[in-house]
């Protein structure tokens, strides 16, 4: 238990540069969805090609994600480990905390527990507020993170936004032709990415999911075995009731 406290307490120690700042702008919501084994799939690729050099995920383990998200062995170890790295390891990168710091202005946090102290949303809209900035080092900033140090490394898929995107806008459809005319996100890009925006918000759907399901992987079973609990105390209260019932009826 002392151990768990001191890794909870460094990784929100870990985690203020990520958090720090507050949302500068509206957000949209999304429901994440963890038994989506889809999702939580194409969200671990994307995490290990655009996020996995730079965060670890040094509470979780391959082995334990393989196994929760349906992926044999053989093809978790040929398509997502590198190098002599073992499926039983955990999930942490090569990076020196000294270089990090050097290139980065500070270590980019560990993400194990991001999504349980920072909550789906605000990792939705951060990683879909990115635009271009030349004032800043990595010539881009963000709506939801002032001043980012964070380069936009997804944006090869994004593109990158010409002016601060707007978030949380409801749809504006044209009543004649009843296409949407105004939506939450890029109004005009700096330069394409390889997705569309409806791609783009999936992908980051996905990759927000898998952090959701890291942070409490446990979820997966406690919520199967908490529906199984449900009817098995349902068929118990009939079988009490009739119990109750025929223990009373030779008193009335």
């Amino acid at each position: 238990m002392k151990h768990l406290l001191i890794a909870v307490f460094c990784s929100v120690i870990s985690l203020g540069a990520f958090a720090a700042g507050g949302p500068a702008a509206p957000m949209d919501h999304i429901k994440t969805d963890i038994s989506d084994n889809e999702s939580l799939q194409n969200g671990l690729s994307l995490f290990v090609n655009y996020c996995f050099a730079c965060h670890s995920m040094k509470y979780a383990r391959y082995e334990r994600a393989a196994d929760d998200l349906g992926i044999p062995h053989d093809i978790f170890e040929e398509n997502i480990l590198v190098g002599d790295t073992k499926i039983g390891q955990l999930m942490e990168i090569s990076m020196a905390e000294d270089q990090a710091k050097v290139w980065f202005g500070s270590a980019p946090p560990d993400l194990t527990l991001s999504a349980r102290l920072r909550g789906p949303d605000w990792i939705y809209n951060y990683l879909r507020g990115f635009y271009a900035d030349s004032k800043r080092p990595y010539g881009v900033n963000n709506v939801i993170f002032k001043d980012v140090g964070m380069p936009h490394v997804l944006a090869g898929l994004q593109g990158v936004c010409a002016v601060a995107p707007e978030l949380g806008v409801e749809p504006v459809v044209d009543p004649l032709s009843g296409n949407i005319v105004k939506s939450s996100g890029c109004s005009e890009y700096a330069t394409e990415g390889s997705l569309s925006p409806a791609e783009y918000d999936e992908a980051i759907y996905d990759l927000v999911n898998f952090l959701e399901y890291v942070g409490e992987p446990s979820r997966l079973q406690s919520e199967a075995l908490g529906r199984n609990v449900l009817i098995f105390l349902a068929f118990l209260f009939v079988f009490a009731y009739f119990l109750n019932k025929e223990y009373w009826r030779d008193i009335h």
